[in-house]
């Protein structure tokens, strides 16, 4: 019984290890968009929105404020949902760059094909 234990907690110890060393960290630019509309329609990459019932002014904005998912979209059109200190209290160090071509410095990962960067700095490039 105690080799069983001792052995699981040495795997345990691996996996920890391991995880840490999956995530990598990177600087990447892109737009911030708010993710959850992003994913509706392509074209709600600004701050207003097409929606069903009709275009939203500043839908981008409202969203962050309320804590929705932001992501970071680059030129090449990949999607990083972005996570971390810059995310915290809803998304309070976002919200002024909503839309804005920005730099975002973090740990990147990628759980089942959807990348997320737990974002620790932010540049400004350009509105």
């Amino acid at each position: 019984m105690r080799k069983v234990c001792a052995a699981l907690t040495v795997a345990v110890f691996v996996l920890a290890l391991g995880a840490v060393a999956f995530a990598a960290t990177q600087t990447i630019s892109g737009q911030l968009i708010d993710q959850t509309c992003y994913k509706m329609n392509s074209s709600n990459s600004g701050v207003d929105h097409k929606m069903p019932s009709g275009d939203v002014k500043d839908c981008a904005i409202t969203c962050a404020k309320m804590g929705r998912p932001l992501a970071l979209l680059t030129a090449d059109g990949k999607v990083y949902t972005v996570t971390g200190d810059l995310a915290a209290n809803n998304n309070a160090k976002l919200v002024p760059h909503m839309s804005h071509k920005v730099e975002l410095t973090g740990d990147v990962t990628e759980t089942g094909g959807t990348m997320t960067i737990a974002a620790t700095s932010l540049k400004m490039i350009s509105k």
